[in-house]
């Protein structure tokens, strides 16, 4: 064999390589279960297409898969139950741990929504379409888009959704209201129950304006700095500043810190509380929460004898950010620098007690 012949079949060689090497990998992926070296099962039902020609399929043991447009197999049959979604991939459930878990799996069977649901259920309203998963260990229950992006960064407590779109969900001590319109998710309505010093209140909000701008997480800021503020102001401990994300400046007042002639001072109770919006200092958006303290003071009158005084004293906390990682609380006082006391009593001669 001279030179040319002995290239020729070198070349006809690695050619046959190369073809045996493609027909292998053909069979490895149509003759066989994908990632098993077990023959391909037989398809012993087809069952619904996507829009693609996907097709879902059961094998005679009535476990599911799924074969492409040319009936091909590309996810194998081991799972009790597969269904499309509105996107590529789909929704199928797997016995694990010894319950009956659900997920997300893509069209090559890779998993791209953790098996940790008891159900994934699929709601549409005004044009608009999300997945519902629920939980099998606690109830609690994300909200998915189309492509199975969680719609909230949350996993809610609770939720409940009404055919006209109207979402409530409860997440801690706050129960929020969402409407699902043609533009996705919004926000109508939230109520946080909080308590300062044993004194319980709600934090409740239905501005349109206000909840186009504040989150969940940035309302449950405020509740959680109106309780540690409220507690540092009556009782100046200011331990419980620490606990409140705050600008490095932030000036945080108690109640009447000049009034030296006060011994004592009690919050009795929360009778109002609200959030609304205002400028900062530098003409920037701001938040802030109006509380009103129904207070018991105890303090020495010009006598040196000791009187009670009870009195409604407004505080603000006023907060600055327009995400959740950026907001903060920036102040907090009373606007009130002193208690209304009363008149000096007059001695039994009708004069000014001296």
């Amino acid at each position: 064999m001279n030179k040319h012949m002995r290239l020729i079949a070198s070349v006809l060689f690695i050619v046959i390589i190369i073809l045996a090497i493609a027909i292998t990998r053909f069979y490895s992926v149509t003759g066989k279960s994908p990632g098993t070296g077990d023959p391909q099962p037989a398809v012993s039902k087809k069952l619904g297409r996507d829009s693609e020609g996907n097709r879902l399929f059961q094998d005679s043991s009535g476990s599911y898969g799924l074969l492409d447009s040319s009936d091909r197999i590309i996810v194998s049959p081991e799972w009790q139950d597969i269904s499309f979604t509105d996107g590529s991939m789909c929704i199928a459930s797997k016995r694990l741990r010894g319950k009956n878990l659900v997920g997300c799996i893509d069209y090559e069977g890779n998993i791209t929504v953790p098996f940790i649901y008891s159900d994934i259920e699929r709601f549409n309203a005004n044009g608009q379409t999300v997945y519902i998963a629920r939980t099998s260990d606690r109830g609690s229950a994300v909200v998915y888009d189309l492509q199975f992006n969680p719609y909230f960064s949350r996993a809610w407590d609770e939720l409940t959704a009404r055919s006209d779109g109207e979402f409530t969900m409860t997440s801690g001590n706050g129960s929020y209201c969402y409407a699902l319109n043609e533009n996705g998710f919004v926000f109508k309505e939230a109520a946080l129950s909080g308590s300062a010093m044993t004194h319980e209140y709600e934090l409740r909000t239905a501005s349109r304006l206000l909840l186009s701008k504040l989150t969940v997480p940035m309302l449950e800021q405020m509740d959680s700095t109106v309780s540690a503020y409220m507690e540092y102001a009556f009782t100046g401990n200011s331990d419980r500043l620490s606990r409140i994300k705050k600008d490095p400046a932030a000036d945080f007042i108690p109640i009447f810190p000049y009034e030296s002639s006060i011994t004592t001072r009690r919050l009795m109770d929360i009778p109002d509380i609200y959030i609304y919006s205002v400028r900062g200092e530098d003409g920037s958006q701001h938040y802030a929460v109006s509380v009103t303290a129904d207070t018991s003071l105890t303090y020495r009158d010009e006598n040196n004898r000791p009187k009670g005084l009870r009195g409604e004293y407004k505080a603000v906390i006023e907060f600055a950010g327009s995400t959740a990682d950026s907001f903060r609380a920036v102040s907090g006082r009373f606007l009130e620098e002193k208690p209304d006391y009363p008149e000096p009593e007059e001695d039994t001669d009708g004069g000014e007690a001296q």
